[in-house]
């Protein structure tokens, strides 16, 4: 096996049931359809313990789905990797666990915690934050509050309020004459503070408003914020309005000099803007007013090479020998590009959560500008322009590995639009009409994959009413790998149909460019045409 490949991310395009809810299966795709009818194909595993995470109920993530795809192996991830953090009192043991609650204790000053509110275990999960809090109290803190991120979008999209609930029940079991724990703001998590790749800094401005400076609509509780802003707004929770917790016309939870403030997320790309805005003395994106001095961690250290934040409590997977730095080794050109939304998947999370290249001249990266609009006004997003330089970068013939994703299966569906997320899929099946002339024309072979599902279950039926709900989370359901040769030369071990995972793609890679992959990596699914 010898050959030039293009590796395609389809994002959030998995494999569905065919019901109402798949807008894959809705959608015009005859590209798609023609390659699954006449070329080799199995479904991979893109969810749960095939990427790294606590169990096979969790969902998969662009983040550890690209990690898994860019290094060939499986890493303990996200919440697998707090989960055994704090069973382990590994995390209670950290040098910044430790300096924190030293200088709180010390100075009798505030813990805050900031966190999207879910058990989603994408981006965060309510119990560490509660056992944070538990083991705060345990080492003498006095005082604690909560700045709440509401989901909506890796759990139901209205089931805040049950969350909300949750947690004043934690608070009333751990709330004493010495301890007290209570909500101090929050707002949905695409309103506020969680924006990311410098998309849209107006977001973290507000968030930076609402959580620290405690400026914003005051509300009694965040119980009472949550139902008066669905009344309000009819949005979904991710959308809601940012509020503030407050008595007497006061914030309960305005950060000072010298409290303590732990972003308790543990995926990084949302988090790494609003580390920049409390860890950089130099920061331009938007005016702090009077910034507290104080003490700031991470759950991760968000971004290894920038080192973001300064301080945190978990060390992130150290991910070795990834796919870039092996083709970099064997002298392989490679290109990567995605717009915005996605590019730091094809560059930073592909390459083991670097943010530097391994070889300036070996590796190319090109990120297409988002549009700044409401993805569900615009699904087709930028799939023609990066199509475009997709194709421009194999006419060139510098590369003999390309890699892209388009983001429209996942951005997409996580509006709940499902006439919008038609559209996106089919704008995605467009750009493999042209991706497959240009293989023809330039001797690439295609590699398609997805790195979860979404696109292909968006609608779920209510436990308590039986109707059908919009579904803004990301789906359980395997996601299609498909090989298209022009020369007809490769096939795929069938042994391998919905039991290999995303991490066996690197490995793939290297045997179809005819490079000896290493022993650690999983094993490649594809063999020779007729052997």
């Amino acid at each position: 096996m010898d050959a030039k490949i293009v590796f395609v991310v389809m994002d959030g395009v998995g494999i569905g049931d065919g019901g109402p809810g798949d807008a894959v299966k809705r959608a015009f795709t005859p590209t798609l359809d023609d390659l699954m009818a006449n070329r080799p194909w199995i479904k991979l595993r893109a969810h749960g313990t095939a990427v790294g995470l606590p169990s096979d109920s969790d969902m998969g993530n662009s983040e550890v789905g690209h990690n898994a795809l860019g290094c060939g192996q499986i890493y303990a991830q996200g919440a697998k990797r707090v989960n055994i953090a704090i069973e382990s009192g590994e995390i209670f043991q950290s040098p910044t666990w430790r300096s924190l609650v030293e200088h709180l204790t010390k100075t009798d000053q505030t813990l805050h915690f900031i966190g999207l509110l879910s058990d989603g275990n994408v981006h965060s999960n309510i119990g560490h934050l509660k056992a944070l809090i538990k083991q705060a109290k345990v080492e003498g803190v006095h005082n604690v509050r909560v700045h709440a991120l509401l989901d909506g979008r890796d759990v139901p999209p209205t089931s805040g309020r049950t969350y909300i609930d949750d947690m004043e029940d934690f608070f009333a079991t751990v709330n004493d004459e010495s301890f007290n724990a209570c909500f101090a703001s929050g707002g949905g998590r695409m309103k506020i503070t969680m924006d990311r790749y410098q998309a849209d800094w107006k977001m973290v401005e507000l968030g930076w408003q609402t959580h620290v400076l405690g400026r914003g609509r005051l509300f009694e509780s965040a119980a009472e914020a949550y139902d008066i802003l669905r009344q309000e707004t009819e949005d979904i929770d991710q959308d809601l309005p940012p509020f503030v917790i407050g008595r007497d016309g006061e914030p309960v939870g305005k950060m000072e000099d010298g409290d303590g403030v732990v972003l308790f997320n543990f995926r990084g790309d949302r988090a790494i803007e609003l580390s920049m805005a409390f860890d950089n003395e130099d920061f331009p994106y938007f005016d702090r007013g009077e910034r507290p001095n104080v003490y700031y961690c991470g759950m991760l250290e968000y971004d290894g090479d920038l080192h973001i934040p300064k301080h945190f409590l978990v060390s992130p997977p150290d991910i070795q020998l990834t796919l870039s730095e092996f083709l970099v080794n064997h002298d392989v050109n490679q290109f990567a590009i995605s717009e915005t939304q996605k590019y730091g998947h094809v560059t930073y999370f592909w390459n083991g959560n670097r943010s530097e290249k391994f070889s300036e001249e070996l590796e190319t990266w090109q990120e297409i500008p988002s549009d700044r609009v409401p993805f569900e006004q615009r699904p087709w997003m930028k799939s023609a322009e990066v199509t475009d330089a997709l194709i421009e970068a194999m006419a060139s013939g510098q590369y003999a590995f390309l890699r892209c994703n388009y983001p429209n299966g996942d951005m997409v569906g996580h509006t709940g639009r499902l006439q919008s997320v038609v559209i996106g899929v089919e704008s995605v099946d467009l750009a493999l009409s042209r991706l497959i002339k240009a293989a023809n024309q330039y001797g690439y072979t295609l590699l398609i994959t997805a790195d979860h599902g979404n696109s292909d279950d968006m609608l779920q039926k209510d436990k308590k009413t039986g109707e059908w709900i919009v579904k803004t989370a990301h789906s359980l359901n395997p996601v299609p790998f498909i090989i298209y040769d022009p020369q007809d030369r490769f096939d795929i071990n069938k042994e391998y149909d919905g039991k290999a995972g995303l991490a066996n793609m690197a490995g793939t890679v290297a045997d179809i460019m005819g490079l000896k992959a290493p022993e650690l990596w999983e094993p490649s699914v594809v063999v020779p045409r007729n052997e």
